[in-house]
């Protein structure tokens, strides 16, 4: 028998069936997992390429769910940093209680559902529990999930906050929230300083912003700054918080070195993975202004993939490829 493997494209995923709270779990035990020591999961590898016009990335990530047993190879490149158009990424997974390869996949969705997953599990463990405002600043993949995913942890949240420039990712924001959330109001503001100091919860996953860049200094006593690799995110952020966290230490070390301090070093003190499982707070003081840096972890990936590729080839869809025939 020869091996087959899965190949499913962004269209086959498009449309699979899988809600914030089923996602949110997933990643959830995923950070829990690697935190036991189940998983693995090396630093994110980037690599510049060395064309200055083009201003081109590449990264890869390499890692092992413990729980599902499977091994995800994922890649990323981007060709110019404000173009959607030119960023592709996919993820392969392999099956290690068998040795099989199991699917090769677009990764759009994986990373449009994980990456609100993280978002709404930072805000879980480290806003305050009496928080009742978020405002989410930009309105790309990520961000335009965003507001279900955090109203799926956080019920009592009453004023939700948007900051977006572009048309399209802002009627695609408020129609993904009414999906989930019908009953809910999304108020759109043009100031992003007074609403900052006005929110509880403040996500930033905006690129090369149309905004000034946000400060921690601006949160109310108590604040959260969520950073999704953003760079409408002042570099002092992390510097100024009273407490900061991570998903990963290594990767912000790759993805986040701009906010390093004058001696380039950064002092994080605490990652999500061990805040997840009960080993480090998520805050220190009810008063504490929190930063949160947000980098993509493999390990969210592997299990939010396997799920949708699961139900898509049972759903018919895709190819079966026989690549070692």
């Amino acid at each position: 028998m020869n091996p087959t493997l899965h190949i499913l494209t962004r269209t086959d995923l498009a449309d699979v069936d899988i809600s914030p709270g089923e996602v949110i779990a997933l990643v959830e035990d995923g950070y829990r997992a690697f935190a036991q020591g189940d998983s693995r999961c090396p630093t994110k590898l980037m690599m510049p390429i060395p064309v200055e016009e083009r201003d081109a990335v590449s990264y890869s990530m390499l890692g092992y769910d413990g729980s599902l047993q499977q091994v995800g190879f994922k890649t990323s490149y981007r060709q110019g940093n404000d173009s959607a158009e030119k960023y592709y990424t996919t993820i392969g997974l392999y099956d290690d209680a068998t040795g099989l390869p199991f699917a090769y996949m677009d990764c759009q969705r994986v990373g449009a559902s994980r990456t609100p997953a993280t978002t709404a599990l930072i805000a879980k463990y480290c806003a305050r529990p009496d928080a009742t405002s978020a405002l989410m600043i930009g309105t790309g993949v990520q961000g335009r999930n965003t507001l279900p995913y955090l109203l799926s942890v956080l019920p009592g949240l009453r004023e939700l906050r948007l900051f977006g420039t572009h048309p399209d990712g802002i009627a695609e924001t408020k129609a993904t929230l009414s999906r989930y959330f019908p009953d809910r109001d999304l108020d759109l503001v043009d100031d992003v300083p007074a609403a900052v100091a006005d929110s509880d919860i403040v996500v930033a996953a905006s690129g090369r912003a149309a905004h000034p860049k946000v400060q921690t200094a601006w949160l109310k006593p108590g604040g959260l700054l969520i950073s999704v690799a953003s760079k409408g995110v002042e570099s002092g952020a992390l510097r100024d918080a009273d407490y900061a966290i991570a998903t990963s230490t290594g990767q912000l070390g790759v993805t986040g070195t701009r906010l390093a301090g004058p001696d380039g070093k950064v002092t994080i003190h605490a990652e999500l993975p061990e805040i997840v499982a009960g080993r480090a707070p998520g805050r220190r003081d009810p008063r504490d202004r929190v930063f949160a840096f947000s980098s993509g972890m493999v390990i969210t990936d592997i299990p939010v993939a396997h799920a949708l590729a699961t139900r898509a080839v049972a759903a018919g869809r895709g190819q079966q490829v026989s690549l070692w025939s």
